[in-house]
């Protein structure tokens, strides 16, 4: 590399959307509704029931934030919700995420309906797919989600593994019930599919706490149990998730963990989310949001909304100190876009 490649690199670092700590984020979680078809325990055990008008972010609203997003380094953005497929216009959204530039487009899903529209999910650009199944057990799945809905999950994962994604994962909350029998069960899912399947360590919500009480295991049981088993972590990449994953040689998948506890959870933090009302959302646990929609009714707006995310994003604390108890102002995963 020649000193000119190397000022031109250096300047491009300096560009990238970054705090007070050095953390650089190149990865955005953008909600496009907060409503979802699913009642997990740990969500919306009551079913989602909304807050007013919907008014969510347009496609053309989100077409400016993922242009300007992509011009400040973001290399990857998932579209969450709620359950973001609810919506029609799913597929346009991701088309123009695609076109504004970002190398990766993800969703996630609780794949009710993954079966129908995963060749169309490709064919619009998504590159990811990542979907939430919280037991291989039918009657439990529909006990923790509100719905029988298992036989559609699996056969949706079955055929968006046909369909050339780059990656399809699966994402459990860890619960301590039952807790060796569903790692048991997920260990054998995986030993002849080559997928990853993610443990999230279930975190406290203000409307699930007497449930985040009696089903709160801590990840370093799950690790514990995979290297005693003889799995074996992998090295991470620069702009990976907070997941670590674990390979082990009888099995063709992996067993990943998310453990927000963990004391260096928050070191490398290198994402952002927006709210499906266009609220920037520093941390999943942060006090507020801070609205950015006013800035994204242009493309001409493009440089005051740099300008304002760049402000904010150096107000970013240094963790989410989870451990302390604090929780923020969060009600539901539904809300913020997990």
């Amino acid at each position: 590399m020649d000193f000119r490649t190397s000022e031109v690199s250096k300047l491009i670092s300096m560009l990238r959307l970054h705090d007070a700590y050095g953390r650089k984020f190149s990865y955005l979680r953008l909600s496009i509704t907060d409503a979802c078809n699913f009642r997990c325990q740990y969500c919306l055990p009551n079913g989602f029931k909304p807050n007013g008008p919907a008014n969510f972010l347009g496609v053309d609203e989100i077409k400016n934030l993922a242009t300007t997003f992509a011009a400040l380094g973001t290399k990857k953005i998932r579209i969450t919700g709620g359950e973001p497929t609810l919506r029609k216009d799913v597929f346009e959204i991701a088309r123009v995420i695609k076109a504004a530039g970002v190398e990766t487009v993800a969703i996630s899903t609780n794949a009710f309906n993954l079966a129908s529209i995963a060749g169309e999910l490709k064919r619009s650009g998504v590159d990811q797919v990542n979907v939430s199944v919280d037991s291989l057990d039918r009657e439990r799945f529909a006990r923790r989600t509100g719905r029988d809905f298992l036989p559609d999950v699996l056969e949706g994962i079955n055929l968006a593994l046909t369909q050339g994604f780059k990656s399809v994962k699966v994402n459990a909350v860890l619960m301590r019930e039952n807790f060796e029998h569903e790692i048991k069960a997920f260990q054998e899912y995986v030993r002849h599919r080559k997928i990853s399947v993610r443990f999230i360590e279930l975190m406290p919500t203000h409307d699930n706490k007497s449930f985040f009480y009696e089903q709160h295991v801590r990840g370093d049981a799950l690790r514990a149990l995979l290297v005693d088993q003889g799995w074996e972590a992998l090295e991470r990449g620069t702009d990976d998730g907070p997941a670590f994953e674990f390979s082990h040689p009888d099995f063709e998948g992996r067993i990943g963990l998310i453990a927000p506890y963990a004391a260096s959870f928050c070191d490398n933090c290198n994402r952002l989310r927006v709210t499906s009302r266009g609220g920037l959302r520093l941390c999943l646990f942060g006090e507020e949001d801070y609205p950015i929609r006013q800035w994204l009714q242009s493309p001409e707006q493009a440089l005051e909304l740099e300008a304002h995310l760049r402000d904010i994003v150096m107000t970013k604390k240094v963790s989410h100190f989870l451990e302390r108890g604090e929780i923020g102002n969060n009600r539901s995963y539904s809300v913020m876009g997990g």
